[in-house]
């Protein structure tokens, strides 16, 4: 009887299995699954299970199992939790411990049973819980079993099963975990795992000048987004194979948020003092970052596809020039900027020609855009890229791929490291679910076994003992993930205890000589097109960009692009599914364009301009206002100026036609223009034009109104027979002075005697 039943529960819970629940983070979650919460609350800094509604099924947490990994058969393996109820009152409820003595022997067999198919585990433990349990109360619970109880004796991953029963059998919830034995006597290869861990944001700032609104410090506190990635570096400094991946624009907020800086509100923009959230939160973060490997994204995490696509090429480069400087100046030390992660670790054939040229030798790559190849006899990868974009499903591989691969950019073969899709899942699983955490972390545990596992197998032709080669895995969470400080720093601790794991950092792997694992090509379908910033948003992008290239056409500094950080940060991968957020952005970027290159202007251009030539030719001066300050403020200009009707009014060659000017800023210069008439009276209009040395125009034209006249000969006529009558006047005015004195002299003394010789003037004799 009791065998009997034993059977009917086992086939009432096979019936039933459609109706387990399995929280976040223990099912086989796929990369698009990641990418949904990582496009949800994650980039306001809230973490996604809190932005959804509380649940109202019963829920069965498991919230311990230890140890980790049971090595001896009589070790003893607690597994505790509670079950809450969200109904009404419950009697009579057990909770029962299922669980197989078979191994799972692939990792697909094992995200199988996580997602409730696949093998069903048939024998059994029970325990009653609490007689009653009220509504919304939880009730405890806890099983204490060995290895050899459960009937495991031999190194693998073994399913287990919980699950509430009510009293007549019927299953109200259950859950699926895993437990990994590993006996004394058993030997594991290890294999070499790698963890990036992202601190990445969105764009803060359109303009260098100004905030979007407050939100940043905000999400720098504990228990934030930004509070809890800088918890996990502050707690495992001194961690094994941890990589950060960081973009310096957020680094960059962080700074000028430390300081006075602006923020535009609704109405107005207002002047803030210095945040010392954001002051804090960098000095933290730049002694928590002071020894791991440090990689940096190009400026402001940009989609590089889409800008490929859309024909800005150059953005790439940029992006990576600016990172690799301002995450110097930010955190004190130098970034690694050699190694790229596309967006949602995707991209093709262009995009990746672009980070080649740009100076990438690395790209960190998702299993989908570089799928295993489906003959398992092929000794390399294809060096080529095909001639159509690959669309086929890939073979679902027995063994788990090593991570590295190699790809033929235009500039030469580029590395690739495939993250693998379980262990990513896992490292970035919502946790905040009651009893997610542990699951998540047995199915690391779990994950990481099987692949150790696959290495021990003996290989074709040998004499049974184990393979040797290392292999390589790589674990990354979504860009913009909202982690659980503790749940990932127990990862990290476990990466490094288990005894079939060697972690490293992503800086000492050394690529092998060739392949071990073949792939296909660069697998990018049309869905991942739709998904890059659509063309009519980089529309509105390419125009600003046109525009502020402008700017960079008249400065004379070196390497300085005064708009560089605005257009990357518009260019942001973070805009993707939400470019109705960027528009204001764009707007700002462009008006803070325009009214730099207002700055540079011919004098008077607001006004209607009017030149005369007294005469069939003369110089027209034209000046040209420069009302740029701070750096980049000089510039070198040329002026183009053209005749309406070049047969009325000729131009003659001018200082500045040619070669440009050099003005300072705050300075103004004036250019004299020299022009002929061909004929005498009337007016013609003259374009002016200021142009970058490259002829691009540069600001608006100014018409001029020139008028000439035919007074010039006329005049020189008068003037000279003015001169010669006023010259006559003063002549004969001289002329009758000196007479006059004559006159006067003589009549003064007619019969005066004449005066002794040396007599002096005044006696008398």
């Amino acid at each position: 009887m009791i065998r009997k039943a034993a059977l009917l529960a086992v086939m009432t819970t096979t019936m039933l299995s459609s109706a387990v629940v399995v929280p976040a983070g223990t099912a086989n979650a796929q990369t698009t699954a990641a990418e949904a919460r990582e496009a949800g609350t994650a980039a306001a800094g809230v973490r996604p299970a809190a932005a959804r509604q509380e649940r109202q099924e019963p829920q069965l947490a498991v919230e311990s199992i230890t140890p980790d990994v049971p090595r001896d058969p009589t070790t003893e393996i607690r597994i505790s939790g509670f079950f809450a109820n969200t109904g009404e009152a419950r009697n009579g409820l057990r909770v029962r411990l299922r669980h197989s003595s078979q191994p799972f022997a692939r990792r697909a067999d094992l995200a199988a049973y996580l997602g409730g198919e696949g093998v069903q585990p048939y024998s059994y433990h029970d325990q009653y819980l609490e007689p009653t349990i009220a509504p919304s109360a939880k009730a405890p619970w806890e099983f204490t079993v060995t290895p050899q109880q459960l009937g495991i004796g031999r190194f693998g991953v073994y399913p287990i099963l919980l699950e509430v029963l009510d009293g007549f059998g019927q299953q109200v919830v259950a859950q699926r975990t895993l437990l990994t034995y590993l006996p004394r006597d058993v030997t594991v290869p290890r294999t070499k795992i790698a963890m990036v861990l992202p601190v990445i944001d969105q764009p803060r700032r359109a303009d260098d000048a100004t905030f979007v609104d407050d939100t940043l410090a905000k999400s720098m506190a504990s228990g934030q987004r930004l509070g809890d990635l800088l918890k996990i570096a502050q707690d495992n400094t001194s961690a094994k194979g941890l990589t950060w991946m960081v973009d310096p624009a957020l680094l960059d907020d962080a700074q000028a948020m430390a300081k006075t800086h602006t923020v535009k509100t609704k109405d107005a923009t207002v002047k803030r003092p210095a945040s010392p959230e954001a002051a804090r939160w960098l000095r933290d973060l730049r002694v928590a970052l002071a020894r791991p490997p440090v990689i940096a994204t190009p400026y402001a995490d940009p989609d590089v596809t889409a800008l490929t696509h859309n024909g800005v090429d150059d953005a790439a480069r940029n992006g990576i020039g600016a990172a690799a400087r301002i995450g110097r100046e930010t955190l004190g030390r130098d970034v690694i900027d050699y190694v790229n992660w596309p967006v949602n670790g995707m991209i093709d054939y262009d995009g990746l020609d672009a980070l080649a040229g740009a100076g990438v030798d690395t790209v960190l790559l998702d299993e989908r855009n570089l799928p295993p190849a489906a003959d398992r006899s092929a000794t390399v990868p294809p060096t080529a890229p095909p001639t159509t974009t690959t669309t086929a499903t890939p073979a679902t591989p027995v063994t788990t791929p090593d991570a590295f691969a190699r790809l033929e950019s235009v500039d030469g073969p580029v590395t690739a490291l495939v993250a693998d899709t379980a262990l990513s899942d896992v490292l970035g699983a919502d946790t905040s679910a009651p009893g997610a955490a542990a699951l998540s972390h047995q199915r690391f545990v779990a994950e990481t076994a099987m692949i150790g596992a696959e290495q021990a197998v003996p290989a074709t032709g040998s004499t049974g003992a184990p393979k040797t080669a290392a292999k390589t895995v790589v674990a990354v969470p979504p860009r913009r993930w909202h982690p659980d400080p503790g749940y990932v720093t127990g990862l990290v601790k476990a990466a490094a205890a288990l005894p079939w794991l060697s972690p490293v950092t992503l800086d000492t792997l050394k690529r092998p000589k060739s392949p071990v694992t073949p792939r296909s090509g660069l697998t990018y379908t049309e869905q991942d097109r739709r998904a890059e910033l659509g063309k009519p948003y980089m529309a509105s992008v390419k125009r600003v960009n046109s525009r502020a290239d402008l700017t960079t056409g008249v400065t004379t500094a070196q390497d300085l692009d005064i708009f560089e950080p605005a257009l990357l940060r518009l260019a942001s991968s973070a805009w993707r599914g939400r470019t109705e957020d960027a528009t204001p952005y764009v707007r700002q970027v462009a008006a803070a364009v325009d009214a730099r290159i207002g700055k540079v202007s011919i004098s008077g251009s607001d006004q209607p301009q009017f030149r005369t030539l007294a005469g069939s030719d003369g110089n027209v001066p034209i000046s040209v206002r420069n009302d740029l300050t701070g750096p980049g403020s000089e510039i070198a200009v040329q002026l183009q100026v053209t005749s309406d009707k070049p047969k009325l009014l000729e131009i003659d060659p001018y200082e500045s036609k040619d070669s440009p000017i050099v003005i300072a800023g705050g300075q103004n210069r004036t250019i004299r223009v020299p022009m002929r008439a061909t004929a005498i009276g009337g007016q013609t209009t003259v374009t002016v034009q200021l142009v970058t040395k490259d002829k691009r125009k540069y600001g608006k034209p100014v018409k001029l109104t020139v008028r000439t006249t035919g007074y010039t000969g006329i005049a020189l006529v008068i003037v000279g027979a003015a001169l010669a009558v006023m010259l006559a006047a003063v002549v004969m005015r001289v002329l009758r002075r000196r007479g006059a004195r004559r006159v006067a002299a003589s009549q003064a003394s007619p019969t005066a005697p004449p005066r002794p010789a040396g007599a002096p003037a005044g006696t008398e004799s």
